[in-house]
């Protein structure tokens, strides 16, 4: 053990979209060094399949849970943080890692986009219920999986068109609406993280957010055969999961993250943001949209 890694023999690390990518990488290489996992995963037997892979890669005795739940769903979202919250006294670190991107435009049950909600919503969401069990921890972590593909967001977010439906339609869809409306979530990430670091300030919780970089993944592989293609030549020239998860488990285990709270990290390292991206008013404003939308009292 390096003298600058946060021991993560018996913590407690809780992932979203660890069946397949990024997600499954981390998962595999935080049970290496002795955390127990909990997934939250849609599918049941794909989840399984994973608990049984963790368990016997690695010689320590750990645990892994398994909670199922679709994250565009606000409901579902709410079930399965009180199941984790009824089975658990301590989360040390929470990996919000799971995202989509959808071609055409659909809407949730409660009314939002499902971009949106899937890959903003969901984290912000799930991290507030969790918060009093981040508390519990010694020194708790909340890591958000962004991506470099926030830059294409050149003038912030519209508020007054949250739902962006005018992205999925006609010449704007031709000309990669879709791409752009993925790209919003990840600066909505950005700007989640800070401003939840901000409100953390002097608590025991840090708040990180990283870019994975271009991963061969399953990614979009739920877009047709137009996507399927892109992403196959596109994988041509990507990393790996367990590259694009490398900053993950940096984050995760380097002892000393106050310098990076509510920052932007890629390649092991600081990264400067668009300007945009840093600013405070904007985060503060989706913030209390984001409360809204979900149905969270503001404070």
């Amino acid at each position: 053990m390096k003298e600058y890694e946060w021991i993560l023999e018996e913590k407690y690390v809780l992932i979203t979209g660890a069946t397949n990518g990024i997600g499954l990488a981390a998962a595999e290489a935080l049970a290496a060094r002795g955390a127990n996992i909990g997934i939250i995963a849609r599918n049941q037997g794909r989840a399984e399949e994973i608990s049984k892979q963790l368990k016997k890669q690695t010689s320590k005795p750990i645990k892994v849970d398994i909670f199922i739940a679709d994250l565009s769903s606000q409901r579902a979202i709410r079930q399965v943080a009180q199941q984790i919250l009824e089975r658990f006294p301590r989360i040390d670190i929470l990996v919000n890692n799971a995202g989509a991107l959808f071609d055409n435009f659909q809407m949730t049950d409660e009314g939002v986009e499902m971009t949106w909600a899937l890959n903003h919503l969901a984290p912000f969401l799930l991290t507030s219920l969790l918060l009093d069990r981040l508390r519990e921890s010694d020194s708790a972590r909340v890591i958000n999986t962004s991506s470099h593909g926030y830059k294409m967001v050149k003038s912030g977010l519209d508020f007054d068109n949250i739902n962006s439906e005018y992205l999925y339609k006609g010449i704007k869809k031709l000309m990669g609406g879709p791409t752009l409306r993925y790209a919003q979530t990840k600066l909505a990430n950005i700007l989640f993280t800070s401003e939840l670091a901000r409100r953390l300030e002097r608590t025991n919780i840090t708040v990180h957010c990283f870019d994975p970089g271009l991963v061969a993944s399953n990614f979009n592989q739920n877009n047709g055969r137009m996507a399927k293609a892109t992403m196959a030549v596109m994988k041509l020239f990507s990393r790996t999961p367990e590259e694009g998860a490398d900053t993950l488990i940096w984050l995760a285990e380097k002892k000393d993250v106050s310098g990076l709270n509510g920052q932007y990290c890629a390649d092991r390292r600081l990264r400067e943001l668009t300007e945009v991206a840093t600013d405070k008013e904007m985060a503060k404003r989706l913030w209390k949209i984001s409360e809204e939308q979900v149905g969270l009292s503001q404070k």
